[in-house]
């Protein structure tokens, strides 16, 4: 059976991965162009998203990209019928956290599990390692020592974060499912 995938972040270190994974994917089907059946449907999302990006650029002053963007592709992907949503969140991730970056991610996951999917996939990654252009020097250091650290805070690498999300994407099980730094790092 194909199925659809929207894939924001395409250009990020593990969007980049996904896009990769799904491109050579068989039950993804064809991207749409303009024209063809169901091109009218992805040309709503898209502009719906739009507006509601350039909404939060307009209130930017308050509004924290890493918790209004997310939640406007959910909205604006669930609006037009989409019953999976897979969103890469933060090892930590709590709302109720202290650390502000745990708490927005926490946030989120809480507000994109509010808006009635069908099925949601949670990632908790911990420090993201991978080909980037510009190379980052915490990334490197964690490339060389990462072995030292606890298995649950270990870094992992951005392919195994895609793979992680693309088969959980085939499962399509209901409910919430929340995918852990150490089950990530597991995927093979």
């Amino acid at each position: 059976m194909k199925f659809t995938a929207l894939l924001a972040g395409a250009t990020g270190l593990v969007g980049r991965e996904c896009l990769r994974l799904l491109a050579r994917d068989e039950h993804v089907a064809e991207p749409l162009r303009s024209g063809a059946p169901g091109a009218d449907d992805a040309a709503l999302v898209e502009a719906d998203l739009r507006r509601q990006l350039t909404r939060i650029e307009h209130q930017r002053s308050g509004a924290n990209a890493d918790y209004e963007y997310p939640l406007a592709i959910a909205k604006a992907a669930r609006a037009r019928g989409a019953s999976h949503f897979l969103l890469v969140s933060a090892l930590g991730a709590n709302a109720r956290s202290g650390v502000f970056y745990n708490r927005v991610k926490g946030e989120l996951e809480e507000a994109v599990q509010a808006l009635g999917f069908l099925s949601v996939t949670i990632v908790r990654p911990s420090m993201l390692v991978g080909d980037r252009e510009v190379p980052r020097f915490g990334e490197e250091v964690a490339k060389r020592v990462g072995w030292l650290v606890p298995p649950r805070w270990r870094p992992v690498q951005a392919s195994q974060v895609a793979l992680a999300l693309v088969n959980t994407a085939h499962e399509n099980a209901p409910g919430v499912r929340i995918l852990e730094n150490a089950a990530l790092r597991a995927a093979a």
